[in-house]
């Protein structure tokens, strides 16, 4: 097959700029110029005579409107169908779905918020702390805590606009915000002859700002019996909106093991190579199969996991400092390697990392027979990976995956809030000790420069020019 890339000004240089065979810019660095710039995209799909589309993982990926117009074209939609996209790309039509099917939801509004006292009103009857959320995407994107209804009316318009920005969509709905829960999702896959199938749970509950940062498969948390449960229910809501191709079912899981309905994604998910580790099956290819119209190349009896597998989504960011985006060039990287690792990078030396997108740079996994190796290997490809010219998230990772709470599978989505301060602190320990190794250093190898230098002028020994001078006229 051969691919068709379309870049912004600013990432003319990224990889898959330099993998793909054909490549076109549609715009500059503002996403609302470029990657969200519909009629700029079409026209290249139109232009290169494109057979299909896949949308990624982002921007317009669960847009039921461009999906619709990419069809159009004569190519093939490498996703869900629209029908399928409105209903489940809408949250609270998504709940509403849930809540038909039987499956316990986590209290809030099924219908947008139109005023602010009619999210007073809701708020006072389900209970602080409640989440303001974008009903026209996920990600992390317009979601809000609100402590008390003091904060309401600022935090509304705050999330009402970046939902506006990153979807094209100002609708908001409101949600109990549950305590110490687990986020657990099960990946699904569908195909246009009536089979679905469920691969399993990602456990993600290590997040910074509603974002993944940490993933892994199996959950330390979820047992057998819940783990069958949760697929059934994700299967059959997967049923229930005519889907096909791959998705991803969400559940917020609180201590006591009660699951609530989170939201459907309708598209593949940044953390899908964990769950390809464990059950060996390439989810983008079969992505490719369904969307040509093919079967399944495997039923449910077929999948068989195996082992463990744990991602770290490397960021430009600097963890110990609120998770500040960090902004320049790379200078150097070093990618680690062996035996269970696998990098996923779409970056390269010599790139420029802007504040126009995501702050994504790669997704690192690790695989394991069991979750001690799993772990191990992701530390030590940790300690492996360099990266110069920007800060990175990687020395944040490495503290996170070393924590007591990690290492022993008992954390939840408030986990990381609990445990900033107490890393930060960790982190500030090994700067000082390291600036005073650097002094030491420095001064030892200042004496010892000063004793060479002592003792060469004391010695009448030849140069080494002047060794291979004479050397040469021996010759």
């Amino acid at each position: 097959m051969q691919t068709v890339a379309i870049y912004s000004k600013p990432d003319r240089t990224s990889p898959h700029v330099l993998l793909a065979d054909e490549a076109y810019c549609i715009g500059p660095g503002t996403s609302s110029k470029s990657y969200l710039n519909v009629i700029k995209i079409l026209d290249v799909i139109q232009k290169c005579n494109a057979d299909a589309v896949h949308p990624g993982y982002g921007f317009l990926s669960e847009n039921c409107d461009f999906a619709d117009a990419v069809q159009k074209t004569g190519a093939v939609w490498i996703g869900p169908p629209t029908k399928a996209i409105t209903t489940m790309g809408d949250k609270m039509a998504a709940r509403k779905l849930a809540l038909k099917i039987g499956s316990p939801v986590v209290p809030g509004t099924t219908e947008p918020l139109t005023s602010i006292n009619n999210a007073k009103e809701t708020a006072r009857e389900i209970g602080y702390p409640i989440l303001i959320k974008a009903a026209g995407g996920g990600g992390g994107k317009g979601m809000r805590i609100i402590h008390s209804e003091n904060d309401l009316k600022n935090v509304i318009g705050q999330a009402k606009s970046e939902a506006k920005k990153a979807f094209a969509d100002d609708r908001i709905y409101l949600e109990k915000y549950l305590e110490e829960p687990h986020h657990i999702e099960i990946q699904v896959f569908a195909d246009n002859h009536g089979n679905v199938v469920s691969l399993g749970e990602r456990e993600c509950s290590i997040q910074r700002r509603y974002q993944k940062i940490i993933e892994e498969t199996p959950s330390p948390f979820i047992d057998d019996k819940l783990r069958l449960e949760l697929s059934k229910i994700a299967i059959h809501i997967t049923k229930s909106c005519d889907y096909s191709g791959a998705g991803t079912v969400e559940f917020l899981v609180d201590k006591h093991k009660n699951f609530y309905f989170l939201e459907m994604n309708t598209r593949l998910q940044v953390e899908h190579p964990i769950t390809e580790m464990v059950n060996g099956i390439d989810l983008v290819k079969e992505q490719i199969r369904v969307a040509a119209r093919e079967k399944l190349s495997f039923t449910q009896e077929d999948i068989i996991s195996s082992g463990y597998a744990i991602e770290c989504r490397i960021y430009a960011e600097d963890g110990f400092n609120n998770f500040a985006p960090s902004t320049g060039i790379i200078t150097e990287i070093m990618f680690p390697h062996g035996l269970g690792v696998r990098m996923d990078e779409g970056v390269r030396v010599g790139q420029e990392i802007t504040v126009y997108y995501d702050p994504l740079l790669g997704k690192l996994i690790t695989w394991g027979k069991d979750r001690k190796t799993a772990l191990r290997r992701m530390i030590r490809a940790l300690k492996e990976f360099q990266i110069s010219g920007i800060e990175t998230s990687i020395p944040f990772s490495l503290m996170v995956l070393q924590h007591n709470s990690f290492q022993q599978g008992n954390y939840s989505t408030h986990t990381l809030d609990a445990m900033k301060n107490e890393l930060s602190e960790a982190a500030n320990n090994h700067k000082k000790e390291h600036n005073w190794a650097a002094r030491i250093g420095a001064v030892h190898a200042y004496h010892k420069s000063q004793q060479t230098i002592i003792t060469r002028k004391g010695q009448n020994k030849s140069n080494n020019w002047t060794v291979s001078g004479r050397l040469d006229e021996l010759q």
